[in-house]
């Protein structure tokens, strides 16, 4: 698989991170783009997490698209010799938990999404702990953006990393593992704007949200061949 990456708003060691990991997951996966994102202006994509192969594979579904991805992630990553590099690098949003900071990430999430910028989230904030990989209930975080600033939310079933790269475990990188990304159409949430962001309606909002990826997830399960 050849695909030609936006280069331009990457930075130096994200761009490098980019293409370093990219022909790593091209030999040893099977990948399947279906759906796409807005060419242009601000979107909240909100994907399904498996594993920490993710990253890399959302990242590359939504190059693929034309599309440069900004990530809320832990703020400790951060402060790591190399990753920590990556992140600063490619604009990414970092997030204080449990600190005076905490509401930071909402802020810069919001400017990132109203200057025109592709967010990325995993609501489920962890690794999905359903026997059978479902997604899990969501945090509101992506909700709350979505609300404050009318921006579409895309929803993405990322199915397979697990295989690729399974928790707790070692990357099989010579089975070349079926990984499929589907996003579907924006989550219709135009009733709940200009709403007061109360409890009620942030967990109507990211309900939705969450049924829109479950849903998608379980037509690329139906549809993935079974890993070699």
């Amino acid at each position: 698989m050849t695909r030609r990456f936006p280069r331009r708003g990457r930075g130096f060691w994200f761009g490098l991170a980019i293409d370093v990991l990219w022909p790593v997951l091209v030999l040893s996966s099977r990948l399947r783009f279906r759906g796409g994102l807005p060419e242009r202006g601000g979107v909240l994509v909100a994907s399904n997490h498996l594993s920490f192969a993710d990253p890399i594979t959302v990242t590359a579904f939504c190059l693929a698209t034309g599309r440069v991805p900004r990530y809320l992630a832990r703020d400790d990553l951060w402060r790591m010799p190399v990753v920590g590099r990556v992140m600063r690098s490619g604009g990414h949003i970092p997030v204080h938990r449990g600190t005076a900071r905490a509401q930071d990430a909402y802020r810069d999430a919001v400017a990132a999404a109203e200057d025109g910028e592709c967010v990325l989230f995993f609501p489920e904030a962890t690794f999905s702990d359903h026997p059978e990989h479902w997604p899990m209930r969501g945090k509101n975080g992506i909700a709350r953006v979505a609300l404050t600033t009318g921006v579409p939310v895309i929803p993405l079933a990322n199915w397979g990393t697990h295989h690729l790269l399974p928790r707790g475990g070692l990357p099989r990188l010579f089975r070349r593992t079926p990984i499929d990304l589907v996003a579907g159409p924006a989550v219709p949430l135009d009733d709940l704007m200009g709403k007061p962001l109360t409890a009620a309606v942030l967990r109507e909002a990211t309900d939705r949200i969450m049924a829109a990826i479950t849903a998608l997830l379980a037509d690329a399960r139906e549809e993935q061949p079974p890993a070699a």
